[in-house]
């Protein structure tokens, strides 16, 4: 695990006149035992997350009424998911990654939609909760009418060596959206993320890079996860380029509605997300819903969108802009698309 020579630097200092081998045990072990618990709880939290049970992901419950499609106004923020009239399908579109890229905000964004339902929490179906079948996966997706998109969205799909044969199986037809940042960014992203759920975690550099400014860590998720030409190898063998659409999480933010007008287009909606659905929130730096009709103020992402990044020495971000540079430009080529991270 990176980082635990970090956390044990310095208890093995040089042995004074008369010391004796055993005299390391003798040294007080409470800042080694503390380490070992701040190491344990990041492992914790490293670790692929289990299939919640089932009631933890409940189907979204269905409102008084739905009113015929002329009659939906795009902009309310609270659209119905499922009622007595539709039936459940499986999602004809996935958000399959990637973690910190973006994926919360582009489906928030898409919901404005009066065409698209999405289940709003995360099933983890394809990595953590196959076992249960599709059936089960199915029971959790709202209503839709014919014309309507079944939607979801799990990141961690992306970078899930079994994900692309286990959603092929379910539909070749599947569209799929992957969201993606810069990897440099998106890895200090993830580990703030990781930090305020287990403070006193090993600083960033640690858990980056092997022996102090070493290797690169691949092992550590949140290096790995940017190596998106990897991932995208594993996706090609079981669906054809066509099939998917590339986000940038950039101009997600700096400009989310001409990205939302891609994905409207890709998904085979009318553009009914448009400019005059954001402002951009100087607090938190991140496009913002305007307050829609009969709503009583604006809509923002919750708070932990858009918290602020640990500060990460220029020498260390610099190792890791040189790192990724060859898969980055790899995933250009394979994309046909310049993302401008170099």
């Amino acid at each position: 695990m990176a980082g635990s020579g970090g956390l044990g630097g310095g208890a093995g200092g040089s042995q004074g006149a008369g010391d004796g081998p055993g005299a390391a045990l003798r040294a007080p072990r409470a800042p080694l035992l503390f380490a070992a618990l701040v190491l344990g709880a990041y492992c914790l939290c490293a670790l692929p997350g289990r299939c919640p049970p089932a009631g933890r992901i409940p189907a979204p419950a269905p409102p008084p009424a739905e009113p015929p499609l002329a009659a939906r106004s795009p902009g309310k923020s609270g659209l119905p998911v499922a009622s007595g009239s539709g039936r459940r399908r499986f999602p004809q579109a996935l958000i399959v990654g990637v973690k910190k890229g973006g994926t919360r905000a582009l489906l928030e964004f898409l919901r404005l939609h009066p065409d698209v339902r999405a289940l709003g929490s995360e099933p983890h179906f394809f990595d953590r909760c196959y076992e249960r079948g599709l059936a089960w996966y199915r029971s959790l997706m709202p209503r839709t009418l014919d014309g309507q998109i079944t939607m979801e969205k799990t990141p961690s799909y992306f970078v899930t060596r079994e994900a692309p044969r286990r959603i092929h199986g379910m539909s070749p037809a599947t569209k799929l959206i992957v969201v993606v940042r810069n990897p440099v960014t998106r890895a200090i992203s993830d580990y703030a993320q990781m930090l305020s759920k287990t403070p006193g975690l090993p600083s960033f550099g640690t858990l980056a890079f092997r022996r102090g400014l070493g290797p690169v860590d691949t092992a550590w998720s949140a290096v790995r996860i940017g190596l998106y030409a990897q991932h995208l190898d594993n996706w090609l063998r079981y669906f054809p380029l066509s099939r998917f659409l590339f986000v940038s999480g950039e101009r997600l933010v700096s400009d989310p509605a001409g990205e939302l007008g891609h994905v409207q287009d890709f998904l085979g909606l009318k553009r009914v997300v448009t400019d005059k659905h954001f402002y951009f929130n100087a607090t938190k730096g991140f496009p913002c819903l305007k307050k829609a009709q009969g709503s009583g103020r604006p809509r923002c992402l919750g708070k932990s969108k858009g918290r602020p990044h640990p500060r990460v020495p220029e020498a260390m971000v610099q190792r890791l802009r040189a790192f990724y540079r060859p898969f980055n430009r790899k995933f250009y080529q394979m994309t046909g698309q310049d993302f401008g991270w170099d």
